[in-house]
């Protein structure tokens, strides 16, 4: 009977271990889940709630992995972000409360979405952007972008107001992308 417990205990352990350590700590919501179309609240305590909800944005973030998440994307409708586009994942970004200020040119880049996993498409974003945003204990930001990090803000600030990158695609990919998630929806069930 120790012996039981003892094997009871391990696997416990090991369970425990496996989702603290290899999985989400927070569930990502799937496209074409309606809650991903509600509009994000605006911030306005700066308390531990929303350091925790950073946090924790970040843990799952890293741990899907992606380079970008939106509250909407974990079910929580605040106008919170996170964002990591380096390669050695140490240069997190939090952004509560972002505003597009200033935007120009035009590119074109490849993106996925943790929300839409396995798609990947083009999607025409500003060049350069300026963001005005607060920091989680409040304090007023900007951040000049281009490039990856610009796409990957304008990307997430989407979520934020209800809109997920397929939707920039034509009708025709939308239902395409829609068909091949529950298909895959169908095979994983």
């Amino acid at each position: 009977m120790r012996v039981f417990f003892k094997m009871l205990r391990w696997i416990l352990h090991v369970i425990t271990y496996s989702i603290k350590h290899f999985m989400p700590l927070l569930p990502i919501l799937r496209y074409p889940d309606p809650r991903l179309k509600k509009v994000a609240g605006r911030v306005d305590r700066f308390d531990d709630s929303i350091r925790r909800l950073a946090s924790d944005m970040a843990e799952t973030m890293y741990e899907a992995p992606g380079i970008g998440l939106a509250a909407t994307q974990v079910d929580v409708h605040k106008r919170v972000i996170v964002i990591d586009v380096s390669e050695t994942r140490d240069q997190l970004l939090v952004l509560v409360n972002p505003e597009l200020v200033e935007s120009d040119g035009q590119q074109v880049c490849e993106e996925g979405c943790l929300s839409v996993p396995g798609i990947y498409d083009k999607v025409e974003r500003a060049e350069h952007v300026v963001v005005r945003y607060f920091d989680v204990e409040g304090q007023e930001r900007t951040i000049e972008a281009d490039g990856l990090l610009a796409v990957c803000l304008q990307h997430e600030m989407d979520h934020l107001d209800g809109r997920v990158f397929v939707e920039h695609l034509s009708q025709l990919k939308q239902v395409r992308i829609k068909a091949k998630l529950a298909k895959q929806a169908r095979i994983t069930a």
